[in-house]
């Protein structure tokens, strides 16, 4: 199930609870807190990173019309490392945990739809991890091409450089040949 269609549902059974708009550099979460909500992205962009000493390693990105969530800290309600910061103007619609388990336990339909979502989670991390393993820097950034060419319409080349492991100069160099 896509997204759109997600979301849809999730709109025709009122699950959006509130609206927030964050300004640009805005965290939504810091390091070290719990955030079991779920995030929908009218407009605007997101980034989903850890602090390696002073380094941030970005994981993650979120821009229109995608749904993120702290999964770790939404699964077993406990802390996170991870933070969530805007990197523009960016207004989303919350989906608190509480009002999402009522919904998803109110059917077996809609449990499997919870299990279909874990489940393209899961895939989406296993595609991360090997764009992590793959050495070659070219193979990364076509890797990620492919896979969300919109990454590169709504996020800063200095940002994908980061997600991807490499020097912006490098990834200016890979786009340009």
């Amino acid at each position: 199930m896509k997204n759109a269609s997600i979301v849809e549902l999730f709109k025709e059974h009122q699950l959006f609870e509130k609206s927030i708009i964050l300004e640009r550099y805005q965290y939504l979460k810091v390091g070290g807190s719990i955030d079991t909500n779920i995030y929908y992205i009218e407009n605007g962009s997101l980034k989903i990173f850890l602090l390696d000493e002073t380094e941030e390693r970005i994981v993650r990105f979120g821009y229109k019309n995608n749904l993120i969530v702290s999964i770790d800290s939404f699964l077993n309600n406990k802390p996170s490392e991870l933070y969530i910061q805007a990197l523009k103007k960016t207004e989303i619609q919350v989906i608190t945990k509480k009002k999402f388990s009522e919904f998803k336990n109110s059917s077996n339909e809609r449990m499997k739809l919870w299990l279909t979502i874990l489940e393209d989670l899961v895939l989406q991390q296993i595609e991360r991890e090997k764009d992590l393993l793959i050495s070659s820097p070219k193979e990364r950034y076509e890797r990620v091409l492919k896979r969300s060419p919109q990454l590169f319409q709504e996020i800063p080349n200095k940002h994908i450089a980061n997600y991807l492991r490499m020097s912006a100069e490098t990834l200016s160099r890979l786009k340009n040949s």
